[in-house]
């Protein structure tokens, strides 16, 4: 293990493997069916357990408790797994579980996400690329959320609840709904309060891109027609442009729960 440091308090049980480069810092603990990627850190008292595969490049700060039994009633000791992509930051006192045989069997991390203090991914969840969860959110189990979303700190995300990419969720939200691509929410119980235009610019988005949206955004949720006119009306008016499809084909996948509304427009 070509440049791996070990520090001797730490304790690697059979089986795990460590990849090159690796820093295993005092007290750690790395169970028996953990893969740990090439030039991963953990600062110290890190606990890693389950059939947990962590990429290259994560970082992993003290007391952080990954790959533990899912917080399941029916849970009954079943091989589920745990996956979390490269270059991931997880900060103090964040969990994360692996699946559940009633769900995927598996929870899935993208690339180049950051788990501030306290945040917790349940079982079954499933995050796409570069997503913040801030400070003690709570992701609750089955949940799945989309590239470059942003969940703020002590927001509580009600299970199988889809969160689209580059969404926004204000701090201590309760949310209960889908959130749209692009979309952001705040309050508890959350609503839709419009769109994260400086998370699309951040992003790169162009102007024409970022107004076909919003538009799009007004036309969706206008009471002068049902949502499902609304739908068509929209599909008719933006029949290729690529966000708007996309939008589009969030809503009409559907999920378990609700689209998120604005509070003064009812669903229809």
């Amino acid at each position: 293990m070509s440049g791996t440091r070990i520090h001797p308090t730490a304790i690697i049980e059979a089986g795990a493997e460590i990849g090159d480069g690796a820093q295993i810092g005092p007290f750690c603990i790395v169970g028996p069916q953990v893969r740990l990627g090439p030039n991963a850190i953990l600062r110290s008292h890190v606990v890693l357990q389950g059939h947990t595969t962590i990429g290259e490049g994560v970082r992993i700060f003290p007391f952080a408790a990954i790959g533990n039994d899912p917080q399941h009633l029916k849970y009954q000791g079943e091989e589920t797994r745990l996956v979390i992509g490269r270059n991931c930051l997880i900060r103090e006192h964040v969990t994360m579980n692996p699946g559940t045989v009633q769900g995927r069997a598996e929870t899935t991390v993208g690339d180049n996400c950051s788990f501030f203090t306290g945040a917790h991914v349940a079982h079954d969840c499933h995050l796409g690329s570069n997503v913040t969860l801030i400070n003690n959110v709570m992701l609750a189990g089955h949940c799945t959320v989309g590239d470059f979303a942003t969940i703020a700190g002590g927001s509580g995300i009600h299970q199988f609840t889809r969160i689209g990419h580059h969404a926004y969720i204000g701090g201590l939200a309760a949310v209960e709904g889908d959130v749209i691509p692009f979309g952001m929410v705040l309050g508890n119980r959350a609503y839709l309060s419009g769109l994260n235009v400086i998370g699309m610019k951040r992003a790169g988005f162009n102007r024409e891109a970022i107004r076909n949206v919003r538009k799009a955004y007004r036309m969706l949720f206008s009471d002068d027609s049902t949502f499902r006119e609304n739908i068509e009306e929209v599909e008719t008016e933006f029949p290729s442009d690529p966000l708007v499809q996309d939008l589009l084909g969030f809503i009409r996948a559907g999920g378990d729960r609700a689209i998120c509304f604005p509070r003064s427009v009812r669903p229809g």
